[in-house]
């Protein structure tokens, strides 16, 4: 009986736990503190945590190749590009591309915007990391998740779920990272300043967008191809108003699907043996950066185009020039109705947004035509 006990208990996972293990827990804990208890991107950081917690318990063998269970959602989805275009698939259903089809010249913020990925990807040569990987962190500067995954599952994926899980969670930390940078790089005038109400765009104009938007960017950027074309068709879907099933079934259900999987699988390749190192707490280190640069890098292009506009812009929509939507642009809208309750930036700030997100596509296609 006794046997049969120790036997029990040495074929456990109790007795080979490591202190690195428990140090994962925490982490995954936390991350479930910050989507249960405060909310900030549940979708997002509640499958990740728990892709952290499960893999962080021995014997389970959930990321054992050819084998484990979440390793065929890594592999098939992550490894082969499956889930980040999907998820693409359904942002392109739910984005309005109206506000920058409005207002073109807010796509120089969204380009703006993404000063902080080259910047942060020669700061992080400079620390030592190789090309791939200094790409693979640079991208996290555009606050979007499945473009970072994309790009590190080709050049760095040894460092995936760091880049990726920073990406993730500073997206989800918008509300705090963000407003600070603002106040700082912007005068209270400036943040009073009032738009007009933007232009309206007739059905025609949301239609041709995708489609030319598609063929432009592919043919520039051919890397792109496999995030640009599901974004577009999703978009193409919702505007053409004609395909109501398919465009639900993206925003909706697929969408979700593919959440699942993806923040699971990311989080499932945070164990221990990776993540506690000091390389991969650089990267997270370096991933604020590259956020705090970008966000900084919109700000100032909108002033300086202020130099040459006649009627002015509020330069806190150049903030909403990374690719979270739409959590950077509520961010802006928030702060301008704070100096001014009259200011309503929410769709001024959607413009640069959802160029932001084109824009962190175009870089990710530079790094792959160049580096992959």
């Amino acid at each position: 009986m006794f046997r049969i006990l120790e036997d029990l208990v040495l074929s456990s996972g109790l007795v080979n736990l490591t202190p690195g293990n428990l140090v994962m827990w925490l982490v995954a804990f936390t991350l479930f503190y910050l989507a249960i208890k405060k909310q900030y991107e549940p979708l997002l950081l509640l499958p990740i945590g728990f892709g952290i917690l499960i893999v962080n318990l021995p014997l389970t063998f959930l990321m054992e190749p050819e084998q484990g269970l979440v390793w065929f959602f890594y592999h098939y989805g992550i490894e082969k590009d499956i889930i980040p275009p999907l998820v693409f698939l359904g942002l392109g259903a739910m984005i309005d591309f109206g506000p920058l089809i409005a207002n073109p010249k807010t796509l120089l913020l969204g380009a703006g915007a993404q000063v902080g990925l080259y910047v942060t990807f020669f700061a992080a040569i400079l620390l030592g990391f190789d090309l791939k990987e200094a790409a693979s962190i640079g991208i996290i500067g555009g606050a979007d998740g499945p473009t970072t995954i994309y790009l590190g599952s080709k050049l760095a994926p040894h460092m995936l779920g760091a880049t990726a899980v920073s990406a993730y969670a500073y997206m989800a930390l918008v509300p705090i990272i963000q407003p600070p940078i603002m106040r700082l790089l912007t005068t209270e005038a400036e943040r009073k300043i009032e738009m007009g109400k933007i232009r309206p765009v007739s059905r025609l104009q949301k239609i041709v967008f995708p489609i030319i938007t598609a063929m432009i960017v592919m043919l520039l950027a051919p890397p792109s191809a496999p995030l640009i074309s599901m974004l577009m068709m999703g978009n193409l879907f919702k505007e053409s108003g004609v395909v109501e099933r398919l465009t639900n079934a993206s925003s909706n259900e697929l969408i979700n699907i593919v959440t699942i999987f993806q923040g699971l699988a990311v989080g499932a390749t945070m164990t221990a043996a990776v993540f506690l190192n000091p390389k991969v707490l650089l990267v997270f280190c370096l991933g604020l950066f590259a956020f705090c640069v970008s966000t900084a890098s919109g700000l100032l292009m909108a002033k300086f185009m202020n130099l040459f506009l006649k009627v002015k812009i509020n330069p806190l929509i150049g903030a909403a020039g990374v690719s979270a939507v739409p959590m950077a642009a509520r961010c802006v809208h928030k702060v301008g109705s704070e100096a001014n309750r009259r200011n309503y930036l929410l769709m001024h700030a959607m413009g640069p947004n959802v160029a932001g997100v084109i824009g962190t596509v175009v870089a990710a296609a530079i790094f792959l035509k160049n580096l992959g």
